[in-house]
């Protein structure tokens, strides 16, 4: 077997084992499912009496923005699984087996993506309960929408597999993962218009790429102007991931050689 080969068959086994660990811890689905829905609910039936988004109503600006936020955040797993994994010598176990060594990191990333997936479904099906639907939007942009959020979890996923390779603990990851990204999802526009901000958080919201992607989104599902979001959000996705792979497999690679 080729090693290219021997790599696609060693990630899809991965992909496998990762997928069925849900059914048997399903509270690792609250990050996929109830946590979205209680932040749409809350944001729609709470707070969105309060928040003008003139021409839109607030949940047809909100869904985009919330599913930004949700997909970024479903590589928590992988940052746990992962800490997980080397805390109790799993990896060591992998390192004796006739394997590709990329697979483990591959398999880790590929298997958010299906799981990003359901969350994609339950929050559209959230979303459409709550009133948002697509204005003025084809299906060809309504995919592309899909394509980018996929591809942005997929970059959040190298990004929590770097932070998972240098926790200690699975609670480590999750706070820093948690303390380092959940402040970028509201000093953006995911919640609210950048330029409703006050002077200084503005620019700060407008220059943070949860904004352009957001923006981006919004601009595929709701008519929104477009600007240069559509592009920069797939720009900004491919930097994320040629920077951060490289970083977790350089890592990985440490930890292994230990």
């Amino acid at each position: 077997m080729s090693s290219l080969a021997m790599t696609a068959s060693d990630t899809l086994v991965l992909a496998r084992r990762n997928l069925m660990r849900i059914p048997r811890q399903p509270d690792l689905l609250i990050a996929y499912t109830v946590q979205p829905v209680m932040f749409v609910l809350l944001f729609v039936y709470v707070f969105g009496g309060a928040i003008q988004t003139p021409g839109f109503d607030y949940v047809d600006f909100l869904m985009p923005g919330i599913i930004v936020q949700s997909i970024a955040f479903g590589g928590f797993v992988t940052a746990l699984g992962l800490s997980e994994d080397v805390g109790k010598g799993l990896i060591d176990r992998f390192r004796s087996l006739p394997m590709s060594r990329a697979a483990v990191l591959l398999g880790r990333t590929s298997s958010d993506v299906l799981l990003n997936c359901l969350s994609l479904v339950v929050l559209l099906a959230v979303g459409f309960a709550a009133g948002f639907n697509f204005i003025d939007s084809s299906v060809g942009q309504v995919v592309l929408g899909i394509v980018l959020l996929l591809l942005l979890g997929y970059a959040f996923s190298w990004i929590f597999a770097l932070v998972g390779l240098y926790s200690s603990t699975p609670e480590t990851a999750n706070a820093i993962g948690f303390t380092a990204i959940f402040p970028l999802t509201f000093a953006s526009s995911i919640f609210v218009p950048a330029e409703t901000m006050p002077d200084g958080l503005r620019q700060v919201a407008e220059a943070n790429p949860f904004t352009t992607i957001a923006d981006a989104v919004r601009s595929l599902w709701i008519g929104t102007p477009p600007n240069t979001d559509v592009w920069m959000a797939f720009i900004w996705c491919g930097v994320l991931i040629a920077v951060f792979a490289p970083l977790a497999v350089a890592r990985y690679r440490t930890v292994t050689a230990k």
